[in-house]
Order: structure tokens, then C-alpha cells, then sequence
């Protein structure tokens, strides 16, 4: 599902900017949760229990959050379960493990472009709010 996720954000801004490998991102993900650095959450379908959606988290620390707070990095729903409230349910756990957690708040990037608003609609119709800032990044490997 991660490379549906990459391949169809590069899809609507027509730029490769993710490199994708299924099994180093597979090695990845099981590397950081074992080492407990990186939470899933998995939406199944219950009748084939095929997975149909996920939301990632990690912790992020910052003095402007007033110390340890939840990222999401990654939020997936597959096409043809969009608007029946699974990412609305993967939000849901994803504050609960954030309670848990005594973090305080979530933040997530949404890029800012018209291709983007209906996930930046999504999310503040789940109670997130803009702060501010646009998501930049800079390949170290490009210096």
C-alpha cells in the first residue's frame, strides 16, 4: 500500500520524488517497529481480511510542541474504499494510541497544491487545524 500511496502522489503533481523499493521499505518498516520507533495501524477487509488502509505514526520532539508529539507520516486508504469512513476510524485509533502515548497533539504534512485538497478537507474535518509552513525537504545525498 505504501507504493500505491507514492505512486499516486507522484501521479497528481507529475514529478518522481519518492524512490520506491517493496522489500527495502518492507525491511524498513519491520526494522523501526521492532525497534519501536514506528506504529501501524492496519484496516482489513472483513470478509477477505485483505488489508485496505493504514495509518502510520512516529515520535517527533520539538520545544514549540512542548516536548514528545505524534507524527504521521503516512495515511492510506485503497481507492475503492474511500469515503466509508476508514480513515476516519485509522484518525480514531491513531488518537487513542496518542493518548496513550501523553502525547498532547498529531501533526501531518498535507502538500500544499490543489491536487491535495481533498485530503487537507479530510483532515480538518477530523479536527486538524493549519499551522502554518509547508513541508520542504533536502536530499542529503544531492550535497
Amino acid at each position: 500500500m505504501v507504493g500505491e500511496l507514492l505512486a499516486e502522489i507522484m501521479h497528481a503533481i507529475n514529478q518522481k520524488v519518492f524512490n520506491f523499493d517493496e522489500n527495502e521499505t518492507e525491511k524498513r518498516a519491520g526494522d523501526l517497529i521492532e525497534n519501536g520507533k514506528y506504529w501501524v495501524f492496519i484496516a482489513w477487509d472483513s470478509i477477505d481480511k485483505s488489508p485496505v488502509g493504514f495509518i502510520s505514526l512516529y515520535e517527533s520532539y520539538a520545544l514549540y510542541a512542548e516536548g514528545a508529539y505524534g507524527t504521521i507520516p503516512e495515511l492510506f486508504v485503497s481507492s475503492n474504499w474511500r469515503s466509508k469512513n476508514i480513515g476516519h476510524k485509522l484518525l480514531a485509533n491513531a488518537i487513542a494510541f496518542a493518548r496513550e502515548k501523553g502525547w498532547h497533539r498529531l501533526e501531518v504534512t498535507t502538500p500544499p497544491l490543489p491536487e491535495f485538497d481533498r485530503t487537507l478537507r479530510f483532515y480538518e474535518k477530523n479536527g486538524f487545524v493549519i499551522s502554518g509552513g509547508r513541508k520542504l525537504k533536502l536530499d542529503i545525498g544531492a550535497w
